[in-house]
């Protein structure tokens, strides 16, 4: 009797074992009948990928088993360079070859030649952001050699100086003037090339800047054709425009400029107008020679009396009417009082 009761537990157990079975498979069944199965993916390599080679301990190069060319800076002087237009600051210690807007191809020497020759701007007169009223010390420019003859030249044939370096009309005047005739050939002083070839409507007209390999650079300004392109080297005497009276001028000549570090230097200082010739063939450049900034950076005004108009005042202190609407936030339409100061420069 006690072997027949286990014997029924074990069937009544396995029935319901095989039924649980059967009702989970069938629950499955419809649960996978309704899903979406995603097929699968197998990856293949494509045959234009090429399989490198991991290495598995880098290699190690010793001193001696290293070959280094070296280098030699005089190599290059003669290389030619690309010159930036937007280009302003570069390692001074560095060789300069400079990647550009204009891609001027020049010789490498006018880059490196002088330590402010890092910035070239072919738009800007003085670009080089030099407080010279600081400048430290005394730099021995050597302009020309005096056993060549054509080391130099004079910017034009004759030279009767129209007006000179200093105030004028309470502005300063950065150059000297020189008459001449138009068409009258003007002539580059030293070997050089050209840096700035523009048109100035209100100031110098056409005007050109030579830059020079001893670190002066002179300024031809007011002429009626510029005979040269930016990066263009030329000789000193090389014809590189004619005279004229274009920008504001009253009359045909020559406004002759020389600069340093950007700033103006009195050319009757370097330049005997009279004989035509350069009276020195070197100059010591001190802050002194920049003194004059002092007195050109003063700001001027007018004191409005009854009668004053703005053209008036413009021609009396030989500025144009848009530099004074600009200095004084003014316009056309602005109404002057007596009393009224008004800024000259």
């Amino acid at each position: 009797m006690k072997y027949l009761v286990a014997f029924i537990v074990f069937i009544s157990l396995f029935s319901f074992s095989e039924e649980a079975y059967s009702q989970k498979k069938k629950k499955g069944f419809l649960r996978d009948l309704f899903r979406v199965k995603q097929p699968e993916t197998i990856y293949v390599e494509p045959d234009t990928v090429q399989k490198t080679t991991r290495l598995e301990e880098p290699i190690l190069i010793s001193e001696e088993e290293l070959e280094v060319e070296e280098f030699e800076p005089e190599d290059l002087k003669k290389e030619l360079s690309l010159i930036a237009e937007d280009t302003t600051a570069f390692e001074a210690d560095s060789v300069q070859l400079v990647e550009v807007a204009e891609e001027l191809a020049i010789n490498e020497e006018w880059v490196t030649a002088q330590e402010y020759f890092e910035v070239w701007d072919s738009y800007n007169i003085n670009p080089y952001k030099v407080d010279v009223l600081k400048f430290p010390d005394t730099v021995n420019l050597v302009l020309f050699n005096p056993e060549d003859s054509l080391s130099w030249s004079p910017p034009l044939e004759t030279s009767r100086v129209t007006s000179k370096f200093g105030f004028r009309g309470y502005r300063w005047h950065y150059g000297t003037d020189v008459a001449l005739n138009i068409g009258d050939s003007v002539r580059s002083v030293f070997d050089g090339i050209i840096r700035i070839r523009k048109y100035d409507p209100r100031g110098y007209g056409y005007y050109i800047v030579v830059r020079h390999m001893n670190g002066l650079e002179t300024l031809y300004g007011h002429l009626s054709k510029q005979l040269v392109q930016v990066g263009q080297e030329v000789k000193a005497g090389e014809v590189i425009g004619l005279g004229g009276n274009t920008g504001r001028s009253s009359g045909p000549h020559l406004h002759f400029e020389t600069r340093y570090l950007g700033a103006a230097l009195n050319p009757g200082d370097l330049y005997d107008f009279d004989a035509n010739a350069w009276q020195v063939s070197t100059i010591a450049i001190t802050k002194a020679n920049f003194a004059y900034l002092k007195e050109a950076r003063k700001v001027h005004y007018h004191r409005v009396r009854r009668g004053d108009t703005l053209s008036g005042i413009a021609r009396k202190y030989r500025v144009s009417l848009s530099q004074l609407y600009r200095l004084n936030r003014l316009n056309r339409k602005s109404v002057l009082k007596i009393g009224q100061r008004i800024r000259v420069n």
